[in-house]
């Protein structure tokens, strides 16, 4: 006798709104250390050394988790791992917190980097529990949350930390995980496991995966100030960074259950949208972090002596921007379909980057520059996750939009990593200050990088218009 599956339950806009409310808090709260990470090294007196690797722990730890909790969503059911994520999640902003030093801040960043993965298991509920047009531009609404959320955090952390403590920058954004977890424990209807095949974690991948990112990030942050002085130990680095990615590759490859799969990695529109995620991530934090730099350089030489509150200011109406483009992206992948949407995305920022490059002489240049900037990657990034996450089986959602999210968070971290080292290079001897030429390579740079990607574009599936 065959049992018959009861249809999911349909949601309703409360409970979107519930994934929106904690994709908007977990944004925050990953978004706090990098615009106070100077007063964080003042007060736990850290080098700069500590300070870089503070800075990418959750980044290293949300790339592990992502595609380990897209794929224990898929397996055991979305909403059950989202809340056991959310419930570490909220442990380590309490750790974080309450962190009297610098080790024990660590390990509340390492438990905090669980969030990124509430992203692909808010996908697998929106796509479990929604027709397929709805859910395009639910998950719209919820990836521009979570980029909303972490601009709210840019700019409130330094407010906070300096009004109140270090220790509230960590705490407000923790108590409202905590609320919007209990929000969607109420309001989102179990769903049933998709899948069960009975084998456990691949923690070979995991361990080896775990390797190729700590060293990876390690090359980038140290290059700029080794390369020269230390060529020995930058190339043992890059050796053994190539040896962690191969045994990785061939680990996951004969793995019976691997970590991330990589045949799913092999699917071209999967590839195709993590190739794009990457690039145009890489050319979105070039601006991210060249932008306020500029802003800050002092009028004597040729920036506009900004203090932080006058930056985040100005960084607001791309905060704004950042909201808006995941419904947008959304909105517009169901309309007039993915490829179509992303490319226009591309064009807007690539446009933008040119364009900061040339004119940069005036505080709104810079405004609406990275306002631009800040709405074409919203656009790009909504449109590739809808369009993996509705190529896939329904089973494999979380997995094929994990892929997609891990290669976001890489893609920031080398474009930071790389703007860091074009400004270290464009410094004069003696000076604090870059050379204005730095910038404009910078911004050069990612404009043409981002252009490239329209080669890949162009061989996309143009999507689904409904």
């Amino acid at each position: 006798m065959t049992a018959t599956l009861a249809p999911p339950i349909r949601i309703g806009k409360a409970a979107v709104w519930a994934l929106g409310m904690l994709a908007v808090a977990t944004g925050a709260l990953e978004s706090v250390v990098t615009p106070t990470l100077p007063l964080l090294q003042r007060e736990l007196d850290m080098s700069p050394a500590e300070g870089a690797l503070l800075s990418i722990t959750l980044l290293i730890t949300g790339a592990l988790v992502t595609p380990l909790a897209g794929k224990l969503g898929d397996r055991h059911g979305g909403k059950r791992i989202l809340i056991r994520l959310m419930a570490v999640v909220s442990a380590g902003g309490l750790v974080s917190a309450l962190a009297p030093n610098l080790p024990v801040l660590l390990l509340g960043q390492v438990l905090q980097g669980a969030m990124v993965g509430a992203l692909p298991l808010s996908f697998i509920l929106v796509r479990e529990h929604l027709p397929e047009g709805e859910s395009k531009v639910a998950i719209g609404v919820v990836s521009g949350l979570f980029v909303g959320g972490g601009m709210v955090g840019t700019l409130s952390a330094g407010p906070v930390a300096e009004s109140l403590s270090r220790h509230w920058m960590f705490a407000l954004p923790t108590i409202a995980v905590i609320g919007a977890t209990v929000l969607v424990n109420r309001l989102m209807p179990h769903d049933p496991p998709s899948r069960s095949d009975g084998t456990g974690v691949d923690w070979p991948g995991l361990l080896l995966l775990s390797g190729t990112l700590v060293t990876l990030m390690l090359v980038l942050a140290l290059a700029p100030d080794i390369g020269g002085s230390q060529p020995l130990v930058l190339g043992a680095l890059i050796v053994v960074l190539a040896a962690f990615a191969t045994g990785w590759t061939a680990v996951e490859r004969r793995a019976a259950s691997p970590m991330v799969d990589l045949r799913m990695l092999a699917r071209p529109a999967v590839w195709k949208a993590s190739v794009l995620t990457f690039v145009i991530c890489v050319g979105t934090s070039v601006a991210v972090y060249l932008v306020p730099q500029l802003l800050a350089v002092p009028t004597d030489e040729y920036g506009f002596g900004a203090s932080a509150t006058a930056i985040g200011f100005f960084l607001l109406p791309g905060a704004v921007a950042a909201s808006l483009a995941g419904p947008l992206g959304g909105i517009g992948a169901r309309r007039f379909g993915s490829r179509a949407v992303v490319t226009a995305g591309i064009v807007i920022m690539t446009a933008a980057l040119i364009a900061l490059a040339v004119v940069h002489t005036e505080v709104w240049h810079l405004v609406i520059g990275k306002m631009l900037i800040a709405l074409a990657n919203g656009l790009c990034v909504t449109a590739l996750v809808t369009s993996t996450a509705t190529s896939v089986d329904q089973g494999d959602t979380g997995i094929a939009t994990s892929l997609v999210l891990v290669t976001r968070v890489i893609g920031y971290a080398v474009g930071v990593q790389i703007s860091g080292a074009i400004l270290t290079a464009g410094t004069p001897a003696g000076s604090d200050v870059p050379a204005e030429s730095s910038f404009v390579v910078g911004f050069v740079i990612a404009g043409a990088v981002t252009a490239l990607s329209l080669l890949v574009t162009r061989t996309m599936s143009k999507g689904v218009k409904e």
